[in-house]
């Protein structure tokens, strides 16, 4: 699933606490931040974050919109959150059944 492989990795937890961080902290004219934005912030380079990114983005952890010629990166938990909700439900009635 590639909600756990995004979940699995510590860089990619590290981009989603920046993103985090600064939507709460209102660091950013809109809630969320470019990719030289969370370069900044970490030790990697804006290829890995890049990277990274992507692969939030498949999960369904990250979205982005463009403002002028930057993507802007931001968390959108809705989904995935759901999907976590129903495998934790299934796994719950097969452990009453057992």
């Amino acid at each position: 699933m590639p909600l756990f492989i995004a979940l699995g990795d510590e860089v990619r937890l590290t981009i989603i606490e920046v993103l985090a961080n600064a939507c709460i902290k209102g660091q950013t004219e809109i809630c969320g931040m470019n990719v030289n934005e969370i370069t900044e912030k970490t030790s990697l380079s804006r290829p890995a974050i890049s990277h990274h990114l992507k692969i939030l983005k498949e999960a369904g952890l990250v979205s982005s919109r463009q403002k002028g010629t930057s993507n802007y990166y931001f968390l959108t938990f809705g989904e995935s959150t759901k999907r976590l909700c129903t495998l934790g439900q299934y796994l719950q009635k097969y452990i009453d059944q057992v």
